[in-house]
């Protein structure tokens, strides 16, 4: 294999496998995609094994949040896919979006071509939807979206006791209109995971101008005055150096991203002094803007038997549903983590919906990360607001590429952020204490009917709530002091760099983001092919 390439992909994630498939098909580009992580992991196609690989170290970074006094001076897990596909190969597999309003947003804030009129055409080429066809659906794409097929009756449940509080179904919350509840749509095929992996990179590793390495660590940038040349990359403990003729894309995500920035003399001039790094060029916003989705869980007792999936997860049963698996493809193993997800309003006057809730039919026990199933058989809900406003950063502890960086999330530091959220548990308490729900469901296990103030529920939260996993905004797009990307992705002040993931949203969106990081991956070889 060369040592110089025409681009230079960094990070095989979701928006990297988008931008490596894109520019590999004029064969005319000399592609080189990196991943720091392994080719594969053999539970990774299996929907089901979101729950064993969300802590499992050979396919999972397993960040670490620092102490913070606003979370109860708890770690937070921070669990990021380390194999090809990226986190879209250990996610959940909940296929959304996005809210029209939030595009719109970045196009206001000065990201012209950021719109939602302007991003659906490539949600569009990215789709293939297998649900009913419709203008704002994509079906010719290389990702495959099914609507879940399982059908407890806790759901049907579910979609009632809504419409009692004027929740309406939604069959379609990636359609015309964000808000309500309804079945998930999924990255899932066949009862197989669709990742980014096998959905871009896959049909196209053929291609003789497509090189992809794995067990690679990106050391540093290299550049002339203030132009990217290349890289350095760590392999099998020797140092290769890459050299680049046209650009390199970032796309290692919210956290790499900005690491690797610094790590190469891209950032404030503070961090960049304290870790002995020369600085190359002074970017302010390297690592700012830390926003994730952090999420309290309910869980209430199910007592109606038969359908609470902890008892279908053991012993014999979890033998008939394996062979359920392997001869049908269906039934719990070919699950997301959600099967059923809501868009819900906490206040009637907003313009769009303000928290997403993820209803899992089984009772999910969190320790340290690591996702159980609880003796009890339970239904889970997680509780999200959509557009928080606390910041966090993220940023190096050392010039070792090999040390994990310092990520500090600020959550709750907003009176907003903490409204929304107890607002979130009161209102999934309507649904779930509803007359309709008596009929499955007994006692709130967690956090439990004493916690009825304000001031308790938010302790709770501040005691328990994790993330659901959808870190954004360290590389932001803009022009503000904070913007590290300009709406064609291109590094400011600098020449021949682009960033591609989850890092250059200037806000988080409605929704999961791994859609939003594919679709980032199909814009950016558009902006490249155009150039």
């Amino acid at each position: 294999m060369n040592s110089k390439f025409d681009y230079i992909i960094v990070g095989a994630g979701s928006a990297g496998c988008a931008v490596a498939n894109r520019l590999s098909e004029n064969p005319n580009n000399n592609v080189l995609l990196i991943e720091a992580g392994k080719s594969s992991h053999p539970l990774s196609r299996l929907p089901a094994s979101f729950a064993l690989l969300i802590d499992n170290p050979s396919a999972n970074w397993r960040y670490r949040s620092e102490p913070e006094e606003n979370t109860s001076n708890r770690q937070i897990p921070i669990p990021r896919g380390k194999l090809l596909g990226g986190s879209s190969s250990i996610n959940g597999l909940v296929y959304v979006r996005g809210n029209k309003l939030d595009y719109d947003t970045w196009a206001q804030m000065g990201n012209t071509g950021w719109s939602y009129d302007d991003v659906l055409p490539f949600f569009k080429k990215m789709e293939n939807y297998q649900g009913e066809v419709s203008e704002l659906r994509g079906t010719d794409g290389p990702l495959k979206i099914s609507e879940v097929i399982d059908r407890n009756p806790i759901y049907d449940g579910l979609f009632r006791a809504a419409k009692e509080i004027q929740i309406p179904f939604n069959k379609d919350y990636n359609g015309d209109d964000q808000e309500g509840i309804g079945y998930t749509q999924t990255t899932i095929f066949k009862g197989e995971r669709m990742s980014a992996e096998v959905a871009y990179l896959r049909p196209i590793k053929s291609r003789r101008n497509l090189f992809i390495i794995t067990n690679s660590l990106v050391k540093k940038l290299l550049f002339s005055g203030k132009k990217c040349i290349g890289l350095e990359v760590l392999s099998k403990n020797k140092i290769i150096e890459y050299s680049v003729s046209k650009e390199i894309i970032l796309c290692g995500g919210a956290i790499n991203s900005p690491q690797i920035l610094e790590l190469s003399g891209i950032g404030r001039r503070d961090v960049l002094e304290s870790k002995d790094i020369p600085v190359v060029h002074e970017l302010n916003g390297v690592g700012e803007n830390l926003r994730d989705h952090i999420a309290p869980r309910m869980v209430y007792k199910i007592t109606k038997p038969g359908i609470a999936y902890n008892d279908k997860a053991r012993g014999i049963n979890l033998i008939k549903q394996v062979a359920n698996y392997v001869f049908k493809r269906d039934g719990f193993l070919s699950l997301p983590s959600a099967p059923v997800v809501g868009f819900f309003k906490t206040r009637k006057e907003l313009a769009a919906p303000d928290i997403q809730v993820h209803f899992i039919p089984y009772k999910v026990v969190l320790e340290n990360g690591k996702r159980k199933l609880g003796k009890e058989p339970g239904i889970t809900c997680t509780i999200n607001q959509n557009l928080p406003e606390s910041k966090g950063s993220i940023h190096i502890k050392s010039n070792n590429p090999e040390d994990p960086p310092s990520i500090k999330y600020n959550f709750l530091s907003s009176q907003l952020d903490r409204d929304t959220l107890v607002e979130g548990v009161r209102l999934i308490r309507k649904i779930m204490e509803s007359e309709t729900m008596k009929e499955f469901c007994g006692e709130e296990m967690q956090p439990g009917e004493s916690f009825n103030s304000d001031d308790k529920i938010l302790q709770y939260i501040r005691d328990k709530a994790e993330t659901v996993y959808h870190p954004v905004g360290t590389c932001k797009m803009g022009f503000d002091q904070e913007a590290v990307v300009d709406k064609n992705l291109k590094v400011h002040g600098l020449k021949g760099l682009r960033i591609a993931d989850a890092s250059i949203m200037p806000t988080l969106i409605s929704g999961n983001t791994n859609a939003a990081c594919m679709m980032i991956g199909e814009r950016c070889a558009d902006f490249i092919s155009k150039n």
